[in-house]
Order: structure tokens, then sequence, then C-alpha cells
């Protein structure tokens, strides 16, 4: 499973997100926003208006802090 999360600066979020994954030691590629700008248009096109996304395997499967999904993700 590769895990790709979608963040910006000072996004609670965000942070709440990726240390639900640090927790479980569930390892992830970080694509920060507000660093790297180019995925703006590629988060626009998939529908998505805010961060996080999280992609399993290059595809869109949660949006904002979910715990429940997050916890069915890394069940799996």
């Amino acid at each position: 499973m590769k895990l790709t999360v979608f963040t910006k600066n000072n996004c609670i979020q965000c942070k709440m997100t990726k240390k639900f994954l640090e927790q479980y030691n569930i390892s992830f590629e970080e694509k920060n926003i507000s660093q790297e700008p180019q995925y703006i248009d590629y988060l626009r096109d998939h529908g998505f208006q805010t961060v996080p996304v999280i992609e399993e395997n290059n595809e869109p499967v949660i949006n904002g802090f979910r715990p429940d999904l997050l916890r069915r993700l890394i069940a799996d």
C-alpha cells in the first residue's frame, strides 16, 4: 500500500492525519501544496477543494481528517 497525504501549512486536520498515521507506523509520502503549488490543480481536477487528501496507490480515497476511514484503510 502506497499512501500519499496532500497537506498545507498551518492545517490542523493535516497535522492530525499525519500524527494518526505515524502513531500506527504507517509510512506515507507528504506533498505540501504550500511548498509545491503544482499539486493544487491536481487536487482541483479530482474535485477536492480542501486538504488533507489521502491517496492510496494514486487513487484519492479520503478527504479531511477521518479517523474512522483511516482505521479501515490501515486495516486492509
